[in-house]
């Protein structure tokens, strides 16, 4: 096991082998899923904004699940992602709200407005 410090500096080495095992999945699907798949991964990386290791690796794993089924039932791929592909990967990405980065920096919003509401002085203000 690495000592805890690496992981500070590289993320955590479990969350990249189970990465690396989503990505030889995908080279795995036929070619014509293999590349739908590479072309929602590739704008869920712009898109995404998951900031959080343990989430992304969920939501891979999800996706690649979803197109390995997809592909074992012949599913065509217009039905997997819809006639608008981006509201497809939109409405994928939010079930992974959890994680993403304006989650946390909502939190931070919320929590720093009610700790200035909380100060003292405040009711006098108003």
């Amino acid at each position: 096991m690495a000592p805890a410090w690496i992981e500070q500096v590289t993320g955590s080495l479990e969350q990249k082998k189970q990465y690396r095992a989503y990505k030889a999945r995908a080279k795995q699907l036929p070619a014509n899923y293999r590349a739908a798949f590479e072309a929602v991964e590739r704008y869920l990386m712009y898109a995404g904004g998951i900031a959080k290791g343990d989430v992304l690796v969920r939501m891979y794993g999800d996706l690649v699940d979803l197109f390995e089924q997809s592909a074992a039932n012949e599913t065509p791929i217009r039905d997997i992602v819809g006639d608008d592909p981006v509201e497809f990967v939109e409405t994928f990405v939010a079930n992974y709200a959890d994680g993403s980065w304006i989650s946390k920096e909502r939190q931070r919003l919320i929590a720093a407005i009610d700790e200035a509401a909380a100060a003292p002085g405040e009711e006098k203000q108003r």
